[in-house]
């Protein structure tokens, strides 16, 4: 009989282990928001001053910063991932990614696919000008100006359509890229810029003595937030109780001094 009794003991003790392995797998499958997994950020990783590579090949930027601060708060190791920004959604849905962190825009289309935190910065569109400028006030001071822009970008949209453009601003010069634009700006070739203010004021914080801002925002204005899975609504809540610290003790608005020479979080 003692055989039978070691048989029976070995039984129970391969149940018991493939109990404990099975509760670790599905573990596994919840993703970050289980114990103390590492959470993967996807990113469009040329994206300053969101997310970038630095002349050292360092993924670094105002939304690496905040995830770094929160995953710290978390207890967790965070690991950057540059993805086809196109494709965001099928990686998020995935698993391949745990969270989309990179100036994400909150849209209602996007809401059907996946989870958001709370808005944490707006994305406006907004005028900069030449340091010591007058008379540029708002949009409609802007009437028999030369004003310069991206081309294939949200302000080049907006000004396309709007009829105060096409009939009362002298020129609008467009652009590859915001830094030819700020360029003229600074040598007296245009009047004005309108574009992103994330990038205009991370532009300013690199040149302070040469460009200001007009605090006003041009068109509409969307809000950037975290993008989550659908089924991960526990990571989402956790995330998002350490945002709410960050934005508390002052932590958030520290981070966006350091890229934007103010606090531009909402």
């Amino acid at each position: 009989m003692q055989w039978k009794k070691l048989l029976a003991l070995g039984m129970v003790a391969v149940m018991t282990a493939a109990f404990v392995s099975g509760c670790g797998s599905n573990t596994a499958k919840n993703g970050a928001s289980s114990g103390s997994k590492k959470i993967v950020v996807g990113l469009d990783d040329n994206f300053p001053p969101m997310g970038f590579k630095d002349e050292n090949n360092e993924i670094v930027g105002f939304d690496i910063d905040l995830a770094k601060e929160a995953t710290k708060r978390l207890g967790r190791e965070v690991e950057f991932k540059a993805i086809d920004w196109s494709s965001k959604e099928a990686e998020l849905k995935s698993g391949r990614v745990d969270v989309l962190w990179n100036g994400l825009d909150i849209t209602d289309q996007r809401k059907e696919n996946m989870l958001f935190s709370d808005p944490y910065m707006d994305n406006r569109q907004i005028i900069f000008v030449k340091k010591g400028t007058t008379g540029i006030t708002d949009e409609k001071s802007l009437a028999g100006k030369t004003v310069g822009t991206q081309s294939a970008g949200t302000a080049e949209e907006y000004m396309d359509k709007s009829e105060f453009f096409k009939k009362n601003v002298k020129e609008v010069k467009k652009y590859s890229d915001y830094v030819s634009a700020f360029m003229d700006l600074e040598n007296g070739r245009i009047d004005a810029v309108i574009g992103d203010e994330i990038t205009g004021r991370y532009y300013m914080s690199k040149h302070p003595d040469t460009i200001d801002a007009v605090d006003t925002a041009v068109g509409e204005v969307s809000t950037f937030g975290i993008g989550f899975a659908k089924d991960n609504q526990q990571l989402r809540d956790e995330v998002q109780k350490v945002l709410d610290e960050m934005k508390a003790d002052g932590t958030m608005a520290k981070i966006s001094e350091k890229w934007f020479g103010k606090d531009i979080t909402k």
